[in-house]
């Protein structure tokens, strides 16, 4: 059977434990854990869609987890009930000022946990929806800006914590304007849209990430790759968009289509912020564009 989410389920207590996990585990995914220090080690290894703790087994250490969760952002958004011997207004509220999201007394209905259990998943499920939407660019269906500087983020602490390489690739549309003055705004966007699926094939089946930028520039980010290979890359992206045979009639470089590209490639130096490489790599970019040129890198 297949199992709709992943709860975490914290609590000392193990006969507390084995009643939660008998009442939900034919529903959902279980991870058990006795301590908060272990429970903040899943979090980092697993992906978990609710959590529920015991605050009277824990003491001051429910705070401290609830405070923990809150402070970092990736688990921030977690639905958290908490369950209580205590029936005291006053525990309850503090419970719900800490970010708890609902609070049970016990003994409790093992209905009532899993009817709270399923509707905090559902409003949880929703508002990931909604996310997930604000971060995807409607026209080309890639992530956006606002995705891409999320990414690149997360992407350059992971390197910069071992000194591994990245690559940061700024690709436009070359003469993007004049095409949309020929065709107009709506086969713009159908081009844009072929391009977009181009450049995503190649760079997620490396385990990149690819965005849209702005206007006719998408972003792809690769980490793990030589310079070599970084130049690689962007001849196969080049020769993918040619491939397309997109007439360009009014480009002063070719009857069809073409892109060029910007590269930042970083291997040592991470002393910058983590939007440097991209302003280097639209750099990259315009050098290319203006010294003719498919791709020009600069390494960093």
């Amino acid at each position: 059977m297949h199992k709709s989410a992943h709860i975490l389920v914290l609590d000392p207590d193990p006969l507390n434990r084995v009643v939660l996990q008998n009442t939900l585990e034919e529903t959902y995914l279980l991870t058990l854990s006795a301590s908060p220090e272990h429970a903040l080690k899943q979090l980092k290894s697993t992906r978990i869609d609710l959590i529920i703790i015991d605050n009277q087994q824990l003491g001051d250490a429910a705070q401290t987890f609830l405070q923990a969760l809150k402070a970092n952002a990736e688990t921030a958004q977690l639905p958290v009930i908490v369950i209580s011997a205590s029936a005291s207004f006053l525990d309850e509220a503090q419970s719900l000022q800490q970010g708890a999201v609902d609070y049970i007394t016990k003994p409790f209905n093992p209905n009532i946990v899993k009817a709270r259990v399923k509707i905090h998943l559902a409003i949880k499920q929703r508002n990931d929806q909604l996310c997930q939407q604000a971060l995807i660019d409607g026209m080309t269906s890639l992530p956006n800006r606002r995705a891409l500087d999320q990414t690149l983020a997360t992407f350059w602490r992971q390197c910069a914590s071992g000194v591994r390489p990245l690559a940061v690739f700024v690709l436009g549309v070359d003469h993007f304007e004049r095409y949309n003055q020929l065709f107009g705004h709506i086969r713009g966007d159908e081009c844009l849209y072929k391009i977009a699926q181009v450049v995503a094939g190649i760079i997620n089946n490396m385990d990149g990430f690819t965005a849209r930028y702005d206007g006719g520039r998408f972003v792809a980010l690769l980490r793990d790759i030589s310079e070599l290979e970084a130049q690689e890359v962007a001849e196969a992206i080049h020769k993918a968009v040619a491939a397309l045979a997109i007439r360009h009639p009014h480009s002063p470089i070719c009857a069809h289509v073409t892109v060029s590209v910007g590269i930042c490639y970083t291997k040592a130096d991470y002393s910058r912020a983590h939007r440097d490489p991209l302003d280097l790599a639209a750099s990259a970019l315009n050098d290319a564009r203006e010294r003719q040129q498919k791709a020009v890198l600069s390494v960093v």
